[in-house]
């Protein structure tokens, strides 16, 4: 079973090894290896269940090999390292980026996917690269030159004026640097600090905030929260104590925490009808897994009923909603060729299944359709166990367009009268045979 399980929700592997000569990036090398490195960088941020990564990969193996020693080829697991492709603004995967001669400003990668269409773009970028160093432009990484990535203006600076209405009185999550000038671990986080709070404004939409205070000159707040060392990094929330940020103090650590807080306050995915097939195909095509529930007819439990069983399902997503999965019912008999599929038909309602589009597989719920029982069926399939099955055909079955609930109680079919008083029975036909 734990063999299978694995199978379904895909334990986190990677595509690439040592022994190949594309570079793993993380974000406690990503610095070192790529912004303060004068080579030219070809990136790729993809997903491990992603069908089109996967494709990519031989290809991108082959040109690495080709431009060794010419330029570097290096891939983040971005499903894995949210923060750095959060932090590129990777929105899809595979998605390529060329670092050249700013690394805090990589450009995207337009052409083919084909190991020779590779080589030949990251040919052109590094003539590109080589004839502006040539006409004098910079050609370095700017890392030292620049606030690396963000810039001073994206941190705001919180005084002993403005930090209670803004930090306390907000509804923002703000991570908040205690700073003194003659600090030298300060001035090493400066970079980080602002490349991060540029990556974290844009990414959570001004959610999630980073602030500093000059605790040299601000003491009556640096002096309430009991600073004694310099820097000091504190978590607010609206409504809770200070928390103290234990993290690393590179942009990549500073990053994820952030967005890790913001996903904590983000709105769970939205549950949605299988209405037509657009709905199925969008919903599990964008997440790794879907969860489907198949719900009792309407006549069966009424509207009552039904609510009931969203309200649950709205409950999980809520719980696993840092998961990034699909979340869709139906009512049964509504998509009989779907329930067939996944061995439900016909019986035993309200169901539950877990399905990757991508491998053709599925799990089904086999304890009670509550919180417990469902939190339970998604937390085995967290960590790859549970018995999983392959899609009948090997394909998505054929997904038929309803008509949306209309949130109120089922009505039997009203049953039309006929007035037969004006039909004549033939008189040769034998009464008896009524």
């Amino acid at each position: 079973q734990r063999v299978l399980g694995c199978s379904l929700v895909l334990s986190v592997q990677s595509f690439y090894s040592a022994s190949d000569d594309v570079v793993e990036l993380t974000p406690s090398n990503f610095n070192r290896e790529v912004i303060q490195s004068d080579s030219l960088w070809l990136i790729e941020f993809y997903a491990p269940w992603c069908g089109h990564c996967q494709n990519l990969t031989p290809d991108w193996k082959k040109a690495a090999t080709a431009l060794k020693g010419i330029v570097k080829i290096g891939a983040v697991d971005a499903d894995q390292h949210k923060s750095l492709g959060g932090q590129y603004g990777v929105r899809g995967f595979p998605t390529i980026k060329v670092f050249g001669a700013n690394k805090n400003k990589p450009e995207e990668y337009q052409g083919g996917r084909s190991s020779q269409a590779i080589v030949d773009g990251a040919m052109n970028a590094l003539r590109a690269l080589v004839k502006d160093r040539l006409s004098g432009k910079s050609g370095s990484s700017g890392y030292n030159k620049q606030s690396g990535g963000g810039s001073k203006k994206d941190v705001v600076e919180l005084t002993d004026d403005n930090f209670d209405k803004m930090v306390l009185e907000g509804d923002d999550v703000w991570m908040v640097e205690f700073f003194a000038p003659w600090c030298g671990h300060c001035k090493n986080l400066e970079p980080e600090w602002a490349a991060a709070a540029a990556a974290v404004r844009e990414q959570t939409k001004g959610k999630v905030r980073l602030g500093a205070v000059d605790a040299t000159v601000h003491q009556a707040v640096s002096s309430r929260y009991g600073i004694r060392g310099f820097p000091t990094i504190k978590i607010f929330r609206k409504g809770e104590e200070p928390e103290d940020y234990q993290g690393g103090r590179s942009r990549g650590d500073i990053i994820e925490r952030a967005l890790d807080m913001f996903s904590e306050n983000a709105p769970a995915p939205e549950l949605l009808e299988i209405l037509n097939e657009d709905i199925l195909k969008k919903t599990c095509e964008d997440s790794q897994l879907c969860i489907i529930a198949v719900l009792p007819h309407i006549l069966d439990t009424g509207a009552a009923g039904r609510n009931g069983y969203l309200e649950v399902m709205m409950k999980m997503s809520e719980k696993y909603k840092k998961k990034m999965w699909g979340w869709l019912w139906t009512e049964a008999g509504a998509q009989m060729e779907l329930e067939s599929s996944l061995g439900i038909g016909g019986f035993g309602y309200p169901a539950m299944a877990a399905i990757n589009t991508r491998k053709m597989k599925f799990a089904l719920l086999r304890g009670s359709f509550s919180e417990t029982g469902i939190h339970e069926f998604l937390r085995e399939l967290s960590v790859g166990r549970g018995s999983t099955a392959t899609f009948g055909g090997g394909s998505m079955p054929k997904i038929y367009s309803v008509e949306a609930w209309d949130g109120k109680d089922g009505q039997l079919p009203v049953e039309e009268d006929y007035d037969l008083s004006d039909v004549h029975l033939d008189d040769d036909f034998d009464k008896d045979e009524l």
